[in-house]
Parts: structure tokens; C-alpha cells; sequence
């Protein structure tokens, strides 16, 4: 492949942003690294980056407003938000409002990437132990005893 995809990485934490770039410099271009909402809608407008991997709580506007933000001005950038809130209906909220994936960052060595090529395939992707842990709590454990 020729053209490398190119990520937009919004994180407020520095070294999160690094890791992140370790995970997918050999898969993906990371275009750059922006540390706050507003910069990030600024270099959407200027990098038209493939996908954008954006956390949800930043300074100056969070990841979800950016998103709608860029949905203000008719853009549809693929994003991919990468967070700490372990919460399904989190998850389920930003998905219908038209991102592409939410993953869990301590998941992320193992769920970027493919939420990444999910992504690009107009796929969505949720970390799957934050599935796996909601549908524990959900249900009674196997084989214990049953309520009744």
C-alpha cells in the first residue's frame, strides 16, 4: 500500500498520545497530535486526516462536541473515541451520535488497531471487555445458585 492512512490524534495527556502512537505507527500515519477539542476541530479543517482517535474528556471542548462540531460544518470524519469510562450506555450514546468506536484505553493495545480498520470499513467497534463486563453484571453467574 502506498498511501499510509492517516490518524488525527486528539489526547490532553502526553504520554497516552505517545503510546498511542507506538500502537499504530506501523500500521498507520499518525498525521498529528492536538490537546484540546477546539485544536482538534482546527486541524480537522486543515489535515483531512482518515480517521480521528479522540478522547472524551479534554480541556476547551470535549471529544464529543468536537464531533459535533464537525458535523455542524457537514463533516463526517471517522472517529474513534479512546477513553477511561467504562460505561455501555456511554459506549451506545456516542456511537448513535455517529462515531465509529469506542475503546477502552487500557484495551487499547489490543482494540485500536482493529477499531481502526473497523472504522474504515464504515464498521463500528466497541472493546469487547467492556461488552464482556457489562453482560456479567447483567445476568447471574453460571452455575451458581439461581434466585427463584
Amino acid at each position: 500500500m502506498n498511501h499510509r492512512l492517516r490518524i488525527l490524534l486528539a489526547d490532553d495527556n502526553r504520554e497516552v498520545a505517545e503510546s498511542i502512537r507506538l500502537l499504530i505507527s506501523d500500521d498507520f500515519e499518525l498525521a498529528g497530535v492536538v490537546q484540546d477539542g477546539m485544536a482538534l476541530v482546527e486541524a480537522v479543517l486543515a489535515m483531512k486526516p482518515d480517521v480521528i482517535v479522540a478522547d472524551i474528556s479534554m480541556p476547551r471542548m470535549d471529544g464529543l462536541a468536537a464531533m459535533m462540531e464537525f458535523r455542524k460544518r457537514n463533516l463526517h470524519p471517522k472517529v474513534i473515541f479512546l477513553t477511561n469510562y467504562s460505561d455501555l450506555s456511554l459506549a451506545h450514546a456516542v456511537l448513535e451520535a455517529g462515531a465509529y468506536g469506542y475503546v477502552l484505553k487500557y484495551t487499547a493495545s489490543t482494540d485500536l488497531n482493529p477499531a481502526i480498520r473497523q472504522a474504515l470499513l464504515g464498521q463500528t467497534f466497541i472493546s469487547p471487555r467492556l461488552l464482556r463486563t457489562q453482560l456479567s453484571l447483567s445476568r447471574p453467574g453460571e452455575g451458581g445458585p439461581k434466585a427463584g
